[in-house]
């Protein structure tokens, strides 16, 4: 049987558009990519996407003083904030978080942040009273070790991560989380179902 080129073509577009919506290894529909990097505006231009990346085991401290790690955010979407009481771009950015996390309650997706290095609890709670964030997690990295096996360098970066706890766009620097096209692209992604 004889194919051209043309009709190896076509056969290798059909068989890539077959495989596209799934997942390597599990076979479960992944959001498409390009439809949400289409969506990047303001801010959202520094949002990068990426193949999800093995959940990070790294051990940080929860809000309630217990250990914890990644693997508690299972289930839903997670918009995961680094930052620290002394980053200037963070005070801007947290009210947007917290906004965000208003927005998205009960939706399947959960704002979660992380202090990383020094920050002692008396600071972050001076923190957030003075920029008037009331509602946004106060968990603990303070030896920076979740923030470098993420390889976060400088502060703020924000990390989405998926339903299994894993990395699939980062953010560098501040961003308002708020604004109609950070909420657009995070709604397409909680309700692409994947």
């Amino acid at each position: 049987m004889k194919f051209s080129l043309r009709t190896l073509l076509y056969i290798v577009i059909a068989a890539g558009a077959i495989f596209v919506g799934l997942s390597f290894f599990d076979n479960e529909p992944q959001t498409d990519v390009a439809v949400l990097e289409a969506m990047r505006e303001g801010d959202m231009k520094k949002l990068i996407f990426s193949a999800p990346k093995p959940m990070v085991e790294t051990v940080f401290v929860g809000e309630d003083g217990q250990p914890m790690t990644l693997g508690a955010f299972r289930g839903q979407y997670t918009v995961l904030n680094f930052w620290a009481t002394w980053c200037a771009p963070c005070r801007k950015e947290m009210p947007t978080l917290e906004a965000l996390d208003k927005a998205f309650e009960g939706k399947g997706l959960d704002v979660v942040t992380i202090a990383t290095g020094r920050n002692p609890a008396p600071a972050i709670d001076k923190f957030f009273t003075e920029i008037g964030v009331e509602n946004l997690t106060k968990h603990l990295d303070p030896k920076q070790a979740l923030a470098r096996d993420m390889a976060v360098l400088g502060l703020p970066v924000t990390v989405v991560l998926d339903r299994d706890a894993r990395e699939i766009a980062r953010l560098t620097g501040d961003a308002d989380w708020d604004a109609p096209e950070a909420i657009a692209i995070l709604t397409a992604l909680v309700e692409s179902g994947s």
